[in-house]
């Protein structure tokens, strides 16, 4: 019996249902290859949870998940699956239950993975209100129903349907006091609360007794992820980017579990209800990991503008329901230039090599001029390089150049010297604006040798960057108003060795129009001053409606 018992280890087939057992015959509850691929969170994903399967099966013709997929043909098996319905129905469900002061909510933490703490399994998981540490099923033999007799723990939730129950009893608690369990669990926002957000101006208090500002939280440092803290940090204060994902019912068609984490995430960092002020991202890094193949993973430093490119590249390809449909993200921050291209001709180059000159109009005739309209989603602008020679008192002078000199750029006139796919004189203008503005200073250069930071202050102004002064924009239709005046809304920095420095960000809080530092956990109201005075990587523009 005792054989049998290690075995069967994860938890009893006869508990399980159909579902479970078809995962358990592909060797999925294995220990030793836990379903890390599988979303615990995700809606729609069949838990074979014996005892909330109609409740699952209801749930799952709103969504737009398939679940599993794979009919259960065997007659035996579709009896045995009637009979757990029914007993389903039969939970008792009470609203007294004498072990709800044993309910510790400083222990509980919802950032983690959804995975049994002695399986590794993401089916069917519980969360044990007294101790926080999650464990599988609650039928006979199951390490929640084992844990609550060898630990006296009693009170457990289900990760995915919310429901409470009482074990060893088996039976449901239905008790108001455990909904601000359920909100931490799950945060949830009505449309007029999303409305609402950018006007209050209250805190929230914490367990501990810390006060936070709901969308101020800090971000844990994993390992090396302050790459990550920061872009999310900036993409917060994106109001409609923001709110589409506050709200769930707006992605529901989408199956990828990056989208949903984000989701998830930008919820717990908005939530006025939170046990703590902090949040940790780690379900959404390991999202990241798996969607990125690894590019972008905990323990290895990377960049802000790397990751935000591939991360909002990969978000609208996610979301858009066709090839030729938009996304939130392009309706946010995509905008469009017109690349003019001139190439010389290989004769022209070959002759040159030889030391030919040739007279201008040979010259003239032998470039190829390319014109075309091109998306963006960020700009990059290119820094003068900073001065070779140190001042009397042996020091790098620090040199300053203000953001309209290397916005030129894009006036459709100045010439940029590109020497890959091919040598090229490149001319930029831009044609439409985005509603958001990502620029992006380039910093950092590769040598065959090392990595060089460009240490150049740019001078930008925190509000009202009037885009037109500096750059040519298309003429607006007869019936609209060219807006082109812009404010900051986050603006991320790089200190330290190129190698070796840290990310942190400046963003600022719409409802007091406020600046704070970010970076990490340390969160610090600062002056918009200060903001200016730092060597900016990347920053985040919203236009003036």
């Amino acid at each position: 019996m005792g054989s049998k018992r290690q075995n069967d280890s994860v938890v009893d087939e006869e508990e399980l249902g159909p579902d479970l057992k078809r995962h358990k015959s592909l060797g999925e509850l294995s220990p030793s290859s836990p379903p890390a691929s599988e979303n615990p969170q995700l809606p729609g994903f069949n838990y074979g949870d014996d005892d909330e399967e109609e409740d699952y099966k209801s749930k799952q013709n709103g969504s737009g998940y398939d679940g599993d997929e794979g009919d259960v043909t065997d007659d035996e098996e579709n009896d045995e699956d009637e009979n757990h319905i029914m007993r389903s129905r039969d939970v008792e469900v009470r609203k007294d239950c004498p072990y709800l002061d044993t309910v510790n909510r400083q222990v509980l933490d919802f950032d983690f993975e959804k995975f049994c703490s002695v399986s590794l399994s993401n089916l069917n998981v519980y969360a044990c209100l007294v101790c926080g540490k999650y464990y599988q099923g609650r039928g006979k033999k199951s390490h929640a129903y084992t844990h609550s007799l060898e630990a006296g723990h009693h009170v457990y939730i289900n990760l995915r349907t919310e429901k409470v129950y009482c074990l060893p009893d088996g039976y449901e608690i239905n008790d108001p006091s455990l909904d601000d369990i359920r909100y931490v669990l799950n945060p949830r926002f009505a449309k007029e609360q999303v409305e609402q957000l950018d006007k209050k101006k209250q805190w929230s208090r914490a367990l501990d007794g810390s006060d936070y500002l709901p969308g101020m939280v800090g971000l844990n440092n994993i390992k090396e992820t302050d790459f990550v803290n920061v872009t999310i940090q900036s993409l917060m204060r994106v109001t409609p980017l923001r709110n589409f994902f506050l709200i769930p019912k707006n992605y529901q068609h989408c199956r990828s579990p990056l989208v949903h984490r984000f989701g998830e995430l930008t919820r717990k960092i908005w939530h006025a209800r939170n046990f703590k002020g902090q949040v940790s991202p780690h379900e959404f890094l390991q999202a990241v990991m798996k969607a990125s193949k690894k590019r972008f993973r905990i323990g290895a430093q990377s960049d802000p503008v790397e990751f935000m490119s591939w991360f909002l590249n990969t978000l609208h390809s996610e979301l858009r329901v066709s090839k030729k449909s938009s996304s939130i993200i392009y309706e946010c921050f995509q905008g469009e230039l017109e690349v003019v291209k001139e190439i010389h001709s290989k004769a022209l180059t070959e002759k040159k090599e030889n030391g030919d000159d040739q007279d201008a109009g040979t010259e003239g005739s032998s470039v190829i001029m390319e014109t075309s309209r091109m998306p963006f989603l960020m700009l990059g602008l290119d820094l003068p390089p900073p001065p070779l020679f140190k001042d009397v008192m042996e020091k790098n002078i620090i040199p300053q150049v203000p953001l309209f000199n290397i916005l030129k750029k894009f006036d459709g006139e100045t010439i940029t010297e590109v020497v890959r796919p091919r040598i090229a004189r490149m001319r930029y203008r831009v044609t439409r604006l985005p509603q958001y503005l990502i620029l992006h200073m380039r910093r950092f250069t590769k040598n065959n040798f090392f990595v060089e930071k460009n240490p150049t202050l740019v001078n930008f102004p925190v509000k009202n960057l009037e885009l037109k002064d500096y750059i040519p924009l298309p003429t607006p239709k007869e019936s609209e108003k060219l807006r082109s005046k812009y404010d900051l809304i986050a603006n991320i920095v790089h200190d330290g060795k190129p190698n070796e420095g840290y990310y942190r960000v400046f963003v600022q809080r719409k409802s007091e129009e406020l600046w704070y530092e970010m970076q990490d956990l340390h969160v610090s109201e600062t002056l918009p001053q200060m903001v200016a005075l730092s060597e900016a990587y990347m920053q985040i523009y919203e236009r003036q409606q």
